[in-house]
C-alpha cells in the first residue's frame, strides 16, 4: 500500500475535527488515544493525569493493530505510530500526521537477527551473499539493524537478496511509498511466512523485532546472530549515543491545524506520566513491577543513561533522531533527507523555561 492510497482510505477519518465540550461549567476537548500497554504511559490513560483542557478517552491494543488502524483509516485522534511509518509520510509533504516528540518505545536491534545454523553466519559480514527475510523494509527496527549494519560492520546492503513477507503469516504488506537504489535485490512473498522460508531454508536469515515462531519452535535450526546481544548493544550505544527510537505519538493533522496548543498539553501530560513510572520502578519499598530486583537495575541504567533513560523532546534525542534521518535516507525510505527539526512542528520543538 502507498501513501497516497493510504491517504485516500483514510480521508474522511482524517478530516474529522472533535469539538470542544462544556461540561459542568468546563470546556475541554474531547480526544481518542491509542497505544499498547505501558507502564509509563498508564496514568495518562487511566486519568491519574490529565492533559490541560482535554479529556482523553484511550485504546490500549497491540502495536501491529494500532499502527495499521491509523495509517489505514485514521481512527483515532491520537495514536502511537511506527516511527518508518512516520518519517516515511513526513517526507511526502503535507503529511496526514503531526509528530510529538514522545517516544513510547525504544529498543536496541542487535537482537533482531536471526540465522539459520548451518549455513556458515558468524558475523554481519557474512550475511553479503545472503538471503535475509525483512517483515517490511519501512519497518523501523529493520530501519536499525541495516543502519548498523552499514555504519558500524560495513556490510554492502546490495550484496544481500531480500525478501519481504509476514513474520508468522503470510501475506503482509508494505505500508508507505519507498524507492530502492537500482542495485538492491528486493522481492516480495505474499504466500510465505518467514518463519516458514527460514525453517524451509529458502532463506537464510532475517531482521524482525518481533520473534520468529521458527526460533522457538525449530529444534535449534534458527539462532540467533548475537546470543548475547545485551553486551554488543551497550557497545553500540557506547560508540555512537544512539539509542534506537522504535515508535512515535502522533496526531491527525486536522485536528492540530484547529488546536495547535494540544501538542504541547499532551507532550507535557506524556512526560507527567513516565516521570511517575519512574518513580515507580526506583521505589525499594515495595516490588511496583514483577521484576527481582527493579530498583538495583534502574540505578544500573542510570550510570549509563542518566537519571532518565527515556528522554522525551527534541533536543534530547538530536543523536538518534539525525542518525534515524540518515538511515530512512539511504535506505530509500525518504527521498529527501530529514532532519530531526523537519519531524515536529514548532510548538513543541522547545519549551518554556523559568
Amino acid at each position: 500500500m502507498t501513501v497516497n492510497e493510504a491517504g485516500r482510505m483514510g480521508t474522511a477519518s482524517a478530516d474529522r475535527v472533535p469539538e470542544i465540550i462544556e461540561s459542568g461549567g468546563t470546556a475541554r476537548l474531547h480526544l481518542t488515544l491509542a497505544t499498547t500497554d505501558y507502564d509509563h504511559v498508564r496514568d495518562l490513560l487511566n486519568g491519574v493525569v490529565r492533559a490541560e483542557g482535554i479529556v482523553l478517552t484511550g485504546f490500549v491494543l497491540p502495536v501491529e493493530e494500532i499502527f495499521f488502524r491509523f495509517i489505514k483509516n485514521r481512527e483515532w485522534d491520537v495514536s502511537e505510530m511506527s516511527f518508518g511509518k512516520f518519517i516515511g509520510f513526513a517526507a511526502q509533504g503535507n503529511s496526514p500526521f503531526v509528530g510529538i516528540p514522545v517516544f513510547p518505545s525504544r529498543v536496541f536491534r542487535q537482537s533482531a537477527f536471526y540465522i539459520r545454523a548451518d549455513r556458515g553466519i558468524r558475523s554481519p559480514k557474512d550475511l553479503e551473499g545472503k538471503t535475509v527475510g525483512i517483515p517490511e523494509w519501512a519497518q523501523t527496527a529493520g530501519m536499525y539493524a541495516r543502519g548498523f549494519l552499514v555504519e558500524q560492520c560495513g556490510v554492502d546492503l546490495s550484496a544481500i537478496r531480500w525478501v519481504q513477507a509476514g513474520m508468522n503469516q503470510p501475506g503482509r504488506d508494505e505500508k508507505v511509498e519507498f524507492k530502492l537504489a537500482k542495485n538492491i535485490r528486493y522481492e516480495q512473498r505474499r504466500d510465505a511466512s518467514l518463519s516458514g522460508l527460514l525453517l524451509s531454508g529458502e532463506i537464510d536469515a532475517a531482521i524482525s523485532a518481533r520473534v520468529p515462531d521458527a526460533f522457538t519452535t525449530g529444534a535449534g535450526k534458527i539462532v540467533r546472530l548475537y546470543p548475547d546481544y545485551r553486551s554488543e548493544e551497550m557497545r553500540y550505544y557506547e560508540a555512537t549515543g544512539i539509542f534506537p527510537i522504535m515508535h512515535v505519538i502522533a496526531m491527525r493533522r486536522a485536528v492540530f491545524e484547529r488546536y495547535p496548543w494540544v501538542a504541547m498539553n499532551l507532550f507535557k501530560a506524556f512526560e507527567q506520566a513516565k516521570e511517575r513510572s519512574l518513580e515507580r520502578i526506583q521505589d525499594l519499598t515495595a516490588s511496583r513491577i514483577p521484576v527481582p530486583w527493579a530498583a538495583a537495575i534502574a540505578d544500573e541504567w542510570s550510570k549509563n543513561f542518566g537519571a532518565d533513560p527515556f528522554p522525551y523532546g527534541l533536543e534530547a534525542n538530536r543523536k538518534t533522531l539525525d542518525a534515524f534521518c540518515r538511515f530512512a535516507h539511504d535506505q530509500g525510505v525518504t527521498a529527501k533527507r530529514l532532519t530531526p527539526d523537519d519531524l515536529f512542528p514548532k510548538e513543541v520543538r522547545a519549551s518554556v523555561r523559568v
